[in-house]
């Protein structure tokens, strides 16, 4: 009998774009082909839609932070929601998918056996989450005290460690270009990458806060965060960027001055998307799992609920620096 990864493989795509395609997911950006290869490789294979995820006895609940535009241009939480997905279609879980801006994403959530939310959640929407289920589990965002159980990337060491390959390249000029974000309740969300940047460069007093510049999470604020410091009389040796999408930008406004990457100055950049690989130059980046996330995430989840473990837990993913073409010794 065929599989979703049956019908996958033979209409190249994912499983989880044909389980969406088959369940007539709204949310799904897919062409008219894409969807038509899907329809006909199921119809040739014989694929009968009652072995599709939606009949699982086990509902999982999934709160994305981001809208389905925001993924598209950050794929940071994309990723994250995949790992979550292709777990789900291995164990045959079903999925309930809600965005928080829904206005009735509290009814769908009404039945399910454990919720994943991704993203930053207020205090406020914490609460709610854990009191609409007994097991719920955040991504991406650590939940203050020991009441729910939240996975999060090990900022803390991937900046130490790719400041520390900076330093070790005679970089002593180091800029920080970041985002603010900001929960519904307009709570500004803490950022441990530009905390830790802070610290480092204060214990190796080299700390200069015109040199540290915010903006968003795209790559048009980078540029525009980049011009501002390309204005200044004394330039950075090298910028830190907390995104990839930050760094592009980044990368952008450098050439247009007129300077070189890496041989005026290094460009490192966080999330290692897939585009990192293929920019010009390619990215020095910190590899952070994000699709491995998603999977720990609903294994966490799915266990847990199983097992009746009610033990919430903090857990840290480690990252790793990428060395690509962006970054370099520094300019003598």
């Amino acid at each position: 009998m065929a599989t979703i990864r049956d019908v996958a493989k033979l209409a190249g795509v994912s499983p989880a774009a044909v389980s969406r395609i088959l369940n007539d997911d709204p949310t799904l950006s897919a062409t008219a082909m894409t969807r038509k290869k899907v329809l006909d490789a199921a119809a040739k294979l014989n694929y009968e839609k009652k072995n599709s995820i939606s009949k699982a006895a086990f509902t999982m609940g999934v709160v994305q932070w981001f809208s389905a535009e925001d993924e598209m241009r950050d794929k940071y939480y994309l990723m994250i929601r995949k790992g979550i997905e292709d777990y789900c279609i291995a164990h045959s879980i079903s999925i309930v998918r809600v965005f928080k801006t829904d206005g009735n994403y509290r009814e769908e959530l009404s039945d399910v056996n454990g919720i994943i939310c991704i993203g930053k959640f207020g205090n406020r929407q914490v609460e709610e989450f854990m009191g609409l289920c007994d097991n719920v589990i955040f991504l991406d965002m650590l939940v203050e005290g020991y009441s729910a159980t939240s996975l999060t990337m090990d900022f803390k060491c991937s900046v130490r460690n790719a400041l520390e390959y900076l330093m070790d390249n005679g970089h002593d000029k180091i800029a920080y270009i970041g985002g603010k974000e900001y929960t519904e309740d307009k709570e500004l969300i803490y950022d441990e990458r530009r905390e830790t940047f802070i610290k480092y460069m204060r214990e190796h007093n080299r700390f200069k806060k015109e040199f540290v510049k915010e903006g968003e999470f795209t790559t048009a604020s980078g540029y525009e965060q980049m011009n501002k410091l390309l204005c200044r009389k004394e330039l950075p040796t090298a910028v830190f960027a907390a995104s990839d999408a930050i760094a592009f930008g980044v990368i952008k406004a450098i050439k247009e001055a007129g300077y070189k990457v890496p041989g005026d100055i290094s460009v490192i950049g966080f999330n290692d998307e897939e585009m990192s690989e293929f920019s010009s130059p390619t990215l020095t980046t910190i590899h952070a799992p994000a699709y491995d996330m998603g999977q720990h995430g609903a294994n966490l989840l799915y266990g847990a609920t199983n097992l009746n473990i009610s033990t919430p837990l903090k857990v840290k993913i480690p990252c790793h620096l990428v060395i690509r073409e962006s970054s370099g010794k520094a300019k003598r």
